[in-house]
C-alpha cells in the first residue's frame, strides 16, 4: 500500500503533462485550420497573427481556434515599432542582440518582446517569446508598410 501511495503523485504528475500536451496540440490544431487563408501567419503561445493582401489579423490561441481577434488594414497603420523590455529598438539593435559580434558575450536575452502598431489614436502591442520571430515580423510589417505607400 505504501508504494502504491508513493507511486500516486507520479500518476498524477503524468496526466497533467498529457493533458497539457493535448490542450497544446489542440491549440496548434486550431491555428493550422485558421492560418490556411493567409500569405503568411505566426503562431506562439502569446499570440496568432494572419497577413493578408491589405490586413493583419492579430488574436490569442485557444483550443476551440483564434479568440479575441482584431482586424487591422495596412492604410491604419503609420508606424511599426518593436519594444524589448517596454523599450523602443531600432531593428539593427535587435540585429546585434539576435546575432551578436564574435567578441561581445551574449548575455540574457528581453524578457518581454512585442511589435507595436501605431493605428493613429490607438496601440496595439503583439507580444513574441522569440525575439527572431519579432524582427522578422517587424521587416515584414515595415516593407508592407513601404508597399502600400506606393
Amino acid at each position: 500500500m505504501e508504494r502504491g501511495l508513493l507511486w500516486l503523485p507520479l500518476l498524477f504528475l503524468f496526466i497533467g503533462l498529457a493533458w497539457a500536451g493535448w490542450n497544446e496540440f489542440q491549440k496548434v490544431e486550431s491555428y493550422r485550420a485558421w492560418s490556411e487563408g493567409f500569405r503568411s501567419s505566426k503562431f506562439d503561445i502569446y499570440s496568432v497573427l494572419g497577413l493578408g493582401e491589405d490586413s493583419l489579423v492579430v488574436g490569442k490561441p485557444s483550443r476551440k481556434g483564434p479568440v479575441d481577434l482584431k482586424r487591422v488594414s495596412f492604410a491604419q497603420v503609420q508606424a511599426v515599432e518593436l519594444f524589448l523590455d517596454a523599450a523602443a529598438v531600432t531593428v539593427e539593435e535587435a540585429a546585434a542582440i539576435v546575432d551578436p559580434p564574435e567578441n561581445s558575450k551574449g548575455g540574457p536575452g528581453p524578457k518581454a518582446i512585442a511589435i507595436e502598431l501605431d493605428l493613429g489614436g490607438d496601440k496595439l502591442q503583439i507580444p513574441f517569446t522569440q525575439l527572431d520571430l519579432a524582427l522578422d515580423w517587424t521587416r515584414r510589417l515595415k516593407q508592407e508598410l513601404i508597399q502600400g505607400d506606393d
